[in-house]
Order: C-alpha cells, then sequence, then structure tokens
C-alpha cells in the first residue's frame, strides 16, 4: 500500500513525467496535491498499471486532488536544452500551474532543481512508493498517450497509437522509410546507433 505523501506537516505535491525514452512527442510533467486522506486501491506506478486503469484512475484524481496540473514541454525545446532538463522544466511548469500552492515538493527519480523558494526531495521509485507521486504519474502518462494518439491520426505510419512515440521495432522501421517528422526528438535520431533495429 502506497504511502499517502513524504511529510504531513506541510501541503505536499508529488511531481513525475512521462515519455522521456521516447523518440517522438513532447515530454508531459504533472504535479498533483492529494486530500490527506486519499487512497485508492488500484493506484501505483502508471508503468505497473493496464491503460484501462490509468484512464480510471485519471478521472478520480483529477475529481479529488486539491490541485492538479499537467504540462507539456516540445520536442523542439527538448532538443534545445535536453531531455533531462526539459522534463525538470515540465515538472516546475505543473508546479507553478498549482491553483493551490505547495509548501513541500517530493519528485520522482534522483535529479530536480527549480527557482521556487519551497523546500523538496527526490526520491528514487517514488511514484511506487507515494500515492502523490504515483497520481503524477498517472496524470503524466495518460495525458501524454492522448496526445501520442491525437498526432497518431496524423502521421499513422508510426504507430503512435500503440507505441506513443517509444523506441519500438515497428517505430524504427518506420523512421527508415518514411524518415522524421517534425514531432521527432531530432537529437535523438541523429545517430545511426540510435536507428539500430534490434
Amino acid at each position: 500500500m502506497l504511502e499517502n505523501c513524504y511529510q504531513y506537516d506541510l501541503i505536499e505535491a508529488g511531481c513525475d513525467e512521462a515519455g522521456r525514452g521516447c523518440l517522438a512527442g513532447s515530454v508531459f510533467a504533472a504535479a498533483v496535491i492529494l486530500p490527506p486522506d486519499f487512497y485508492h486501491p488500484l493506484l501505483n506506478d502508471s508503468k505497473q498499471m493496464t491503460e484501462r486503469r490509468r484512464d480510471m484512475l485519471r478521472e478520480i484524481i483529477e475529481r479529488e486532488a486539491v490541485a492538479w496540473c499537467v504540462c507539456e514541454v516540445t520536442a523542439e525545446r527538448i532538443d534545445k536544452i535536453n531531455i533531462l532538463n526539459a522534463s525538470i522544466e515540465g515538472m516546475n511548469l505543473a508546479l507553478r500551474g498549482l491553483t493551490t500552492p505547495p509548501q513541500y515538493i517530493v519528485v520522482d527519480g534522483n535529479r530536480f532543481f527549480t527557482d521556487l523558494d519551497i523546500p523538496y526531495r527526490t526520491i528514487v521509485k517514488g511514484d511506487g512508493k507515494y500515492a502523490n507521486i504515483a497520481a503524477a504519474s498517472v496524470l503524466a502518462k495518460t495525458h501524454r498517450d492522448e496526445y501520442m494518439c491525437a498526432l497518431a491520426k496524423e502521421y499513422p505510419q508510426y504507430g503512435w497509437d500503440k507505441n506513443k512515440g517509444y523506441p519500438t521495432r515497428e517505430h524504427r522501421l518506420a523512421i527508415r522509410e518514411h524518415g522524421l517528422t517534425p514531432y521527432h526528438r531530432l537529437s535523438f535520431n541523429t545517430s545511426s546507433e540510435q536507428l539500430e533495429l534490434f
């Protein structure tokens, strides 16, 4: 069972991102403040959940959270500042977008920085330990999946409705055959090693 949050003395926001390892599309980041008594037995790290359960939890989280925000950082921006900085930028944008200002921040992973005057802690595999980070992971993942399915209608040959922009064999073959789109991360795709077929 997930702990609701890392500490209970201050209003705490959980942060996570989705799409960091993709070859195409924006990275999405979310920040979520849950009520202190929030509990759902199916809430977990979004990668451990089925798509159906993620979609169900998204509705519950968006309805019951004290505050939530999801932000997008484009492929063009990722190429400019690199994926780590883009992920952190997205989380900072999401934190700034919360209607209730947090007093403490917990972030999934081991790297974060902010110019917000708010204490924070990074937690490796935090999305499997704390409900507020898990909730952020669900929102980031479901919003990004929705976005990639919309892009798939524009570029159906890449299979983004299924692979969501991740480097699957199908996606790599499509890049070989059709080239890159404006949504591909050029810094991820320029070397031949990136496009090797496995």
